[in-house]
């Protein structure tokens, strides 16, 4: 019988936790609710999953878009907005550099890194 499990925070490592979970809070409005320079945890009011910031002083960005020989995304957020003009430019205000894009027939996705170098997507729903 295969034990119950719940995934309750993905985890990012960054040389400032506590940088990039405000970075992360003024994105999604999340109450920050550990705070130290080592782990700092966001979670949702709703109780769902929610982010940690790990501190890792030798964390090395990946590269966007991946290059050969270079340290490679092994994951990303994808977060839907409901105004991604608004939604892109607090991104932006808060520190995130604009790294690509695309529009389908489904989707408008902006891509981003945040402070850290992690990247992370924008989109609406079209």
């Amino acid at each position: 019988m295969t034990p119950s499990a719940r995934l309750t925070a993905t985890v990012l490592g960054t040389p400032d936790p506590q940088g990039l979970a405000r970075f992360y809070q003024r994105l999604l409005g999340w109450p920050i609710r550990d705070d130290d320079p080592q782990w700092s945890t966001l979670r949702p009011e709703d109780g769902g999953p929610g982010l940690s910031f790990q501190r890792e002083d030798d964390h090395v960005p990946p590269v966007w878009p991946p290059e050969p020989g270079t340290q490679q995304m092994q994951l990303h957020l994808d977060l839907q907005v409901d105004d991604l003009d608004a939604a892109s430019a607090v991104a932006e205000e808060a520190g995130a550099r604009r790294v690509g894009g695309h529009t389908d027939a489904d989707e408008d996705v902006r891509v981003f890194t945040d402070p850290a170098g992690h990247p992370f997507c924008l989109f609406v729903r079209l």
